[in-house]
C-alpha cells in the first residue's frame, strides 16, 4: 500500500486504485491495531527512554526529559534497561533497544551495528516525511551535521527547508533517525523536540563529535 500525503490528510494508493482520504491520525490507529505493541524503558544520559514496537519493527521512541541537566554526567554516558515488557518482545524491538545502549556506552560501533526495522505510518509509503527521514537516515552519518536547507537539496526538494523542519518534527524514532543532526544554515543547533529539549540535542551532538574525535 502506497501512502500519498496531502495536507493534513493522506490519499491511500491500492492495487486497484485510490480509494479516498483517511485522516492521517485514522490510518495510524487502522495499521497499529494490527500490532501487538510491547515496551522498554531504558535509563540514559538523556533520562528515561521507551521505546515501543511490534514484531514487524519499532513504531515510536520517547525521550520522557526526567532528568534534570545538571544531573546529566558527560563522563561514560551509559545506558541500561529499567522496565522490560511482561511478555516476549520481538527481535526488532531488542535490536532497537541493543542500538541505543551501544549509542551511549560505545558510539564508535554503532555504525557496524544493524538498524531495526521501522514500523511506523509516517516512514511508510511515499510521504514528503518519509522520504527526508529515509535521506537523513542514509546520508548522514554519525558526528555529521547538516542544514534544514541541504537536507532538503539531498531530499529532492531544494525550497521546501522549512517544510524538511517539520519532518523533522514528526520523526517517530529520534536517536534512531538522528533528527538531532539537522541544524540551521547560520550553525546554531536550531530547536530539537519543539524547543523543549534543545538542551538534549546540544548535549547529542557534543556526544558523537567527542565520540567521533576519541
Amino acid at each position: 500500500m502506497l501512502v500519498l500525503q496531502r495536507g493534513e490528510a493522506d490519499i491511500v494508493q491500492t492495487p486497484y486504485g485510490r480509494k479516498g482520504f483517511i485522516q492521517g491520525s485514522e490510518m495510524k490507529k487502522q495499521r497499529e491495531s494490527q500490532c501487538t505493541q510491547k515496551t522498554i524503558s531504558l535509563l540514559s544520559p538523556l533520562g528515561t527512554i521507551q521505546v515501543r514496537g511490534c514484531e514487524n519493527g519499532v513504531h515510536t521512541i520517547q525521550i520522557l526529559m526526567d532528568v534534570a541537566p545538571a544531573e546529566r554526567s558527560g563522563a561514560a554516558p551509559l545506558s541500561r534497561v529499567v522496565n522490560d515488557s511482561p511478555a516476549e518482545t520481538s527481535p526488532e524491538l531488542q535490536r532497537g533497544v541493543e542500538w541505543l545502549q551501544a549509542y551511549f556506552s560505545e558510539p564508535r560501533t554503532t555504525g557496524s551495528l544493524p538498524l531495526p526495522a521501522f514500523h511506523h505510518p509516517a516512514l511508510q509509503g511515499g510521504t514528503f516525511t518519509s522520504r527526508v527521514l529515509q535521506v537523513l537516515l542514509r546520508d548522514v552519518k554519525f558526528g555529521e551535521t547538516v542544514s534544514y536547507k541541504c537536507l532538503a537539496e539531498m531530499a529532492g526538494t531544494p525550497r521546501a527547508a522549512q517544510a524538511v523542519g517539520g519532518a523533522m518534527r514528526r520523526n517517530p524514532v529520534p536517536l534512531l533517525i538522528p533528527c538531532h543532526r539537522v541544524i540551521s544554515s547560520s550553525g546554531q543547533s536550531g530547536p530539537y523536540m519543539s524547543g523543549k529539549g534543545d538542551h538534549l540535542k546540544q548535549w547529542l551532538l557534543t556526544h558523537e563529535r567527542q565520540g567521533r574525535e576519541g
